[in-house]
């Protein structure tokens, strides 16, 4: 997670028209969206099936009257779906609500593929869960942290002590304010997302036969950074994932060492130089927490050596506590503010 100015800046400077854009690490697609805005096309690729989803929202050409008409078909028609059961899910949802979701969700797990469904799917999982707004309602839970997917047992405690009970919401309501907020007129570019895992060769593939990427702009996992499934548990279960929290990690980064770590990025880093041209430019935003002793400068510079690519700058990017970044939106108490870094990195030829 970075702020859009970050790859809005660096390609609205300097990229050229036709090149196009990577990132291997896409999380929900705001190089991707930067790309887009600048008439750039673009791949992002993740290995996690929430982060696909809302970056290939973000990405369809679609109007808001084509959202909410699609909407309505759903909601019109007939589809077989289980209702999730258990203490949480009753104090989360109101039973109107949360029978009206697992209604759309068995509809996208059925079919997702128009850009119509895939915008709707971003928008819901958008206002899956957060906090009680003064005005409209804007999210479809009980009051709720905005970035993480409430844990069970807290969230149930939370709610009984405040007498918090949940309540009916317009779903359609919600999702025809967040359609027309978000889905106004923009460049009809070739915006990409996968799901893979691009520590595996092959994950990563230009955009046309013969084409090769100019720019890689991203930002990995920090090392010791997770909880990132935990976090989107609920998120993950609207996309067909389980009705409980998931804590493994297999698909993620490992982070059981700092060497392992590095190994782990430097896989990605060779497999970006095999499909970027020459003259490619790739960008780095790479921070840490306080409870890893690793420096983030040695970890990444480590990754980056024998991978197809070499250290040209290493730009200070400010303190974690600047915007939107990854130490302040995963982690819920940040003790000191950390200084991220971008680092910029040419063709090691």
């Amino acid at each position: 997670m970075f702020p859009l100015e970050f790859p809005l800046e660096i390609l609205g400077t300097m990229a050229h028209r036709g090149d196009t854009v990577l990132d291997p690490f896409c999380g929900r697609g705001t190089t991707n969206f930067a790309a887009r805005l600048l008439g750039l096309d673009s791949l992002g690729v993740d290995s996690s099936p929430v982060a696909v989803a809302i970056s290939a929202a973000k990405l369809v050409t679609v109007s808001p009257e084509d959202i909410l008409a699609e909407a309505r078909v759903i909601i019109n028609t007939q589809y077989t779906f289980s209702i999730p059961e258990g203490d949480f899910w009753n104090w989360a949802y109101h039973s109107d609500v949360l029978r009206a979701l697992c209604h759309f969700r068995a509809a996208f797990l059925n079919n997702c593929t128009s850009p119509a469904r895939i915008a709707l799917r971003g928008i819901i999982l958008g206002a899956l869960h957060g906090p009680k707004q003064k005005t409209f309602p804007s999210y479809f839970s009980n009051q709720c942290p905005r970035t993480y997917a409430p844990k069970p047992a807290y969230s149930i405690r939370f709610w009984k002590e405040r007498g918090l009970y949940p309540e009916p919401i317009d779903v359609m309501g919600v999702i025809e304010r967040r359609a027309k907020r978000y889905y106004k007129p923009l460049p009809g570019v070739s915006g990409y997302v996968k799901l893979a895992d691009s520590r595996n060769r092959g994950s990563l593939e230009p955009l046309e036969k013969g084409s090769l990427f100019r720019w890689v702009i991203t930002s990995p996992p920090y090392y010791g950074m997770r909880t990132y499934i935990p976090d989107q548990w609920l998120r993950n279960w609207f996309v067909g994932g389980p009705d409980i929290v998931d804590y493994t990690n297999e698909n993620q980064l490992a982070h059981s060492g700092a060497e392992k770590f590095s190994d782990d990025l430097k896989k990605v880093w060779k497999n970006t130089s095999l499909v970027c041209a020459n003259d490619a430019t790739m960008v780095i935003r790479f921070g840490g927490i306080s409870d890893r002793r690793t420096s983030p400068i040695d970890l990444i510079t480590k990754s980056i050596q024998n991978s197809g690519w070499k250290i040209t700058k290493i730009v200070n990017a400010g303190s974690a506590s600047e915007g939107k970044r990854q130490a302040n939106a995963f982690l819920r108490t940040v003790t000191e503010p950390l200084t991220e870094y971008d680092i910029w990195t040419s063709r090691d030829l």
